[in-house]
């Protein structure tokens, strides 16, 4: 094997690729700031006892480990950065009332999360702490479609779930964990037969109920499905309310979004407390960017307080979005080859320090292409170096 073959599902990212990568990620880390979203920097490699604290088993198994040469301890290289983000609330900043954090930054898994997924993900994310509302919710929310908008992206279907109305239908049954991976499993895959033989023992409120959701997904009508059917339960009837209500102010702002439900929805089931969603478009395998209520993740760090957010891999968003055009630039000679050489460096400088690009062409090299679109030329004229369209 040659020594430079990369692992599976990791590759270099080149330069144009490279360029849309960080052109997006200054947008959306910008849109997230001008909701009032401060930015935080959480480190990518922390002892394992640390970093898993109040993960489920699934992130155990994508975080890769390694021993620190310094301490002989175990350490671990995040694989999701919401729990990061939780104990810096928690522990570091440590403040009343809300507190609106986003983030950017690699994560790696030990395995690709879907079929040709990277294993080496550009994690962003918003997080919102301290307010119980609804309109937590919708922030967050339209902070995420506002994102992918800005990014390009064209055509967007939010899907919308809670994952209250499966934990109710799932209260009180006695099943072992797996039994209940299984059970979420078939939801999640709307496979009616395998959720029937799997709560075959159920209470039959559970199974009737469950038996329901699952065909419960699709239009706005779903939701009129769904009142019908668990009109008896006044917990339900509540969230179904708030996931109209979520639903109408969403296309009140944003029009041209399509709605959709899936009340079965159950990804994640461990982690998310109330509303969730994921936002997709065409030509997108999965959901660009997900999302919800998760309440209960800071209470591993001793401070259990309302928490919304949503996150997205701006690699992949990078794959689904239109190619941007070559940055344009200035066209200079090499200043060596010129008499006027001072000068020439001086006002390279000049105009690089007012945010323009100038390539200094190096001698023998006049006609490359590079990552730029060089539409201006600098030239002499009268003795000054003036720019000139080409």
């Amino acid at each position: 094997m040659s020594a430079w073959v990369l692992p599976d599902h990791i590759a270099d990212v080149l330069p144009s690729e490279a360029r849309h990568i960080e052109e997006l990620r200054r947008e959306l880390l910008d849109t997230a700031r001008s909701y009032g979203y401060e930015l935080v920097m959480p480190p990518q490699l922390e002892y394992l006892e640390s970093l898993l604290t109040g993960t489920g088993q699934a992130l155990d198994l994508q975080t890769f480990k390694l021993v620190d040469q310094l301490s002989g301890r175990t350490m671990g290289l995040r694989a999701d950065t919401t729990p990061q983000v939780a104990r810096i609330d928690a522990h570091l900043l440590n403040r009343e009332g809300v507190t609106r954090l986003c983030y950017c930054g690699p994560v790696l898994h030990t395995a690709p999360a879907k079929p040709h997924a990277t294993r080496e993900p550009l994690q962003l994310g918003a997080e919102m702490y301290g307010h119980a509302g609804a309109e937590a919710d919708l922030e967050v929310l339209l902070l995420a479609i506002d994102c992918l908008q800005r990014a390009g992206v064209q055509h967007m279907t939010v899907d919308l779930a809670d994952a209250r109305l499966v934990r109710s239908m799932l209260a009180g049954v006695m099943a072992t964990p797996e039994q209940l991976e299984q059970v979420h499993a078939a939801l999640a895959a709307k496979d009616a037969a395998a959720l029937a033989h799997l709560t075959a023992s159920f209470p039959a409120a559970s199974r009737d109920g469950l038996a329901t959701l699952v065909q419960l997904y699709g239009d706005e009508k779903v939701l009129v499905e769904a009142e019908k059917a668990f009109q008896a339960n006044k917990t339900s009837r509540e969230q179904l309310s708030n996931l109209k209500q979520l639903a109408s102010q969403v296309k009140s702002v944003y029009p041209q979004v399509s709605i959709s439900f899936d009340l079965a929805d159950s990804r994640g089931y461990a982690y998310y407390t109330g509303v969730r969603f994921a936002v997709y478009c065409p030509g997108a395998t999965d959901a660009l960017a997900r999302g919800g209520r998760y309440d209960e993740v800071g209470s591993v760090f001793g401070r259990n307080r309302p928490a919304v957010g949503f996150s997205l891999d701006v690699k992949e968003l990078v794959g689904v979005v239109p190619a941007r055009a070559l940055k344009a630039a200035i066209r200079a000679p090499w200043p060596e080859q010129t008499p006027q050489g001072a000068s020439l460096r001086a006002a390279v400088h000049a105009l690089r320090a007012r945010g323009e690009t100038v390539v200094c062409v190096l001698p023998g090299h006049e006609h490359e292409v590079q990552e730029f679109t060089c539409d201006r030329a600098l030239v002499e004229a009268a003795g000054q170096w003036v720019v000139k369209a080409i």
